[in-house]
């Protein structure tokens, strides 16, 4: 079905997309495989290229378009390219509203050319060791010294950790207030205190740097306060809906992308003397798969339009975010098994897929977290 949601300045857009793919990212995506890291100059690039703050005032040296739909076309090109190790979304979709929204003019006019340019590339850290999804188990804290903050605790699984300048941290900053007690604290490269631990060992997105971080008596100036002292709570709900769109367009751009390859494999590949197309198993097998793409891509292109005027609310991009990402898992398993022993195979475009798909349906809010809220919504 052709889609409605897009202008022709989308379009143009996305054939810059692709030039700066092809030209800045996939000659070196091997090497920064094999490295575990993406080089800090493809975030250079990005930069003079226009893709990073799409949606930061001018003034600033953003885009100055807040318009999601041209996030939308990043977040599908990358899929596509099978490039997540750059997490350009990540930066723009998910950290950018923060320092958009909360930072004031003066953590603006610090942090924004710099988010913009590619020298300051940007991290949260969220997740603990002993706490994923329920934020009341946070057991990272600030104390209150008067001039500034001194914060202390770790993070794990935190995604850009290594190469990340600025830090978005969540801290308890009122031990009574549970989840209510929290607050958005920005930690700098160089501070005192502040270190990073492993670069993990994933089974997939192998050059997207997540690390372990630790602060130890870090002391953050009291102007690196983000938003409302307590506030991270609210702020965190305020852009969640965001950052689940953005997993879930990556999810249903994969699905399409490989429901495209194996289509074209099957075709081509003989057994029994004739393609593997003409087996009626098959055409089933890609008759699904292609029914399951199309009745997602409707919905996940109601939400983008919604999302784009406002209109999405939490239990909708909950929706998009399971719904997406599990036919994203379902596809990269049938597409494999599709491939036979050609599928466990690295330099086939699908087995790399299957891993570096497989976590997402874990971050930004498990699948069963998604069925929680969505549950709730509807039966109290």
């Amino acid at each position: 079905m052709k889609r409605r949601i897009f202008t022709a300045e989308h379009e143009a857009f996305r054939e810059t997309v692709r030039t700066f793919l092809t030209k800045e990212v996939q000659p070196h995506y091997e090497q920064w495989e094999k490295d575990g890291i993406v080089s800090r100059e493809a975030w250079l690039a990005a930069g003079r290229q226009g893709l990073l703050g799409l949606a930061v005032p001018e003034e600033y040296g953003g885009g100055g378009n807040d318009d999601f739909r041209y996030a939308v076309v990043l977040h599908e090109e990358f899929t596509r390219a099978g490039a997540p190790g750059l997490a350009v979304g990540l930066h723009n979709d998910i950290i950018g509203p923060y320092l958009t929204s909360l930072a004031t003019d003066e953590q603006k006019r610090r942090w924004l050319p710099g988010f913009c340019s590619g020298e300051t590339i940007t991290a949260i850290a969220m997740t603990e060791p002993g706490a994923g999804s329920d934020l009341q188990g946070i057991r990272t804290t600030a104390e209150d010294r008067g001039d500034h903050w001194v914060l202390n605790g770790s993070k794990t699984f935190i995604s850009n950790g290594i190469l990340a300048d600025l830090v978005v941290v969540v801290a308890k900053t009122t031990p009574e207030g549970g989840a209510h007690g929290l607050s958005l604290l920005v930690v700098e490269r160089g501070m005192e205190g502040f270190e990073r631990g492993r670069n993990l060992d994933k089974i997939g997105q192998k050059s997207q740097d997540t690390a372990e971080l630790f602060f130890n008596d870090v002391r953050v100036p009291k102007d690196n306060l983000l938003g409302e002292l307590n506030g991270a709570f609210v702020h965190l709900m305020t852009n969640l809906a965001q950052e689940r769109m953005a997993i879930a367009i990556a999810g249903i751009a994969a699905a399409e992308h490989l429901l495209e390859i194996t289509t074209e494999y099957v075709k081509e590949r003989e057994a029994f003397g004739r393609p593997l197309a003409k087996l009626q198993h098959i055409r089933f097998e890609i008759a699904e798969l292609a029914t399951e793409c199309a009745v997602t891509r409707a919905f996940l292109d109601r939400c983008i339009e919604d999302h784009t005027t406002g209109e999405l609310d939490a239990v909708h991009a909950s929706m998009a975010k399971w719904w997406a990402t599990e036919l994203q898992k379902r596809a990269a398993d049938r597409c494999l098994q599709l491939h036979g022993g050609y599928g466990y195979m690295n330099e086939y475009r699908v087995a790399r897929a299957f891993t570096d798909g497989r976590i997402q349906t874990i971050y930004g809010g498990t699948t069963e977290i998604m069925k929680e809220i969505i549950g709730r919504s509807l039966l109290g």
